[in-house]
């Protein structure tokens, strides 16, 4: 059995005027903690993840995987959307990732995600990691170990990177649901840094840039030490969502994928 991981991160995106300052530090604390825990770790960080990297490295990832592997993909970054053109969203929009080049080669969509991940061969274990997204507001949870100051939203409206003759009719904030037309099978697992319809939160810790949700699942992880996905990830919710960070933490998967053991 091998278990492999592609973890990324962004925080520079050029001709957009929406820089974030904690995704490659996630992507960096993310591979540290797999490493320790014996996978074979892929990185991308900034300029390395343009649309034409993270294609590669995922399908890679993907195709080099066999029965019995585990293959874990964390993404830092922005979210993004664009006008369904061929009718498979309900909402009309189709959701996408934000490469670092996305000003000049556009998003990587769902659409073309799912299709990668499709490529899967049976009995790979696959677990996503998505720390990027949209708003709500909640009242709970610990945050005492925030940094003063605002966080910023790791969502990137389409008016910052398309042209203005390109622009959706209606453009409007919306979610990273990259994972929701995805194939899954019993084994497969989303841990997602918020809901629909909320955004996850860019800040800091002890004046570390951090996103808000790899922050606690990594100490959660390491302090509470869960044996299983949802035990790991009743933890996290005992930190998110507060008033200051109003993002709900999800996670996606069959009862079997939820009760297995973490990183296995």
């Amino acid at each position: 059995m091998t278990r492999r991981a592609l973890c990324i991160g962004i925080n520079d995106y050029p001709g957009t005027g929406s820089d974030l300052s904690g995704c490659v530090n996630d992507a960096r604390d993310w591979a540290s903690e797999l490493y320790s825990r014996g996978f074979e770790v892929d990185s991308l960080i900034d300029a390395q993840a343009t649309r034409a990297a993270m294609t590669s490295a995922i399908h890679t990832l993907i195709s080099s995987a066999q029965r019995g592997d585990t293959v874990v993909f964390t993404y830092s970054g922005h979210g993004t959307w664009v006008v369904d053109q061929d009718g498979d969203e309900v909402d009309g929009r189709d959701e996408a990732l934000c490469p670092h080049d996305i000003s000049t080669r556009g998003a990587l969509l769902d659409d073309e995600i799912r299709q990668l991940f499709d490529r899967r061969g049976p009995g790979v274990r696959l677990l996503l990691i998505s720390d990027s997204c949209h708003s709500g507001s909640v009242t709970r949870g610990d945050d005492s170990a925030l940094d003063p100051g605002g966080p910023r939203a790791r969502f990137l409206p389409p008016e910052a990177w398309m042209k203005t003759d390109e622009l959706p009719a209606a453009a409007r904030a919306s979610t990273l649901a990259v994972i929701s037309g995805i194939r899954r099978t019993g084994s497969d697992l989303l841990l997602a840094g918020c809901r629909d319809q909320e955004y996850s939160w860019d800040t800091s810790f002890a004046g570390r840039p951090n996103g808000a949700f790899t922050f606690y699942a990594l100490k959660t992880l390491r302090e509470k030490k869960p044996s299983t996905y949802e035990q790991w990830h009743a933890e996290i919710r005992k930190y998110l969502p507060t008033n200051r960070l109003p993002q709900e933490p999800q996670i996606f998967g069959t009862r079997t994928a939820r009760k297995m053991r973490i990183l296995d």
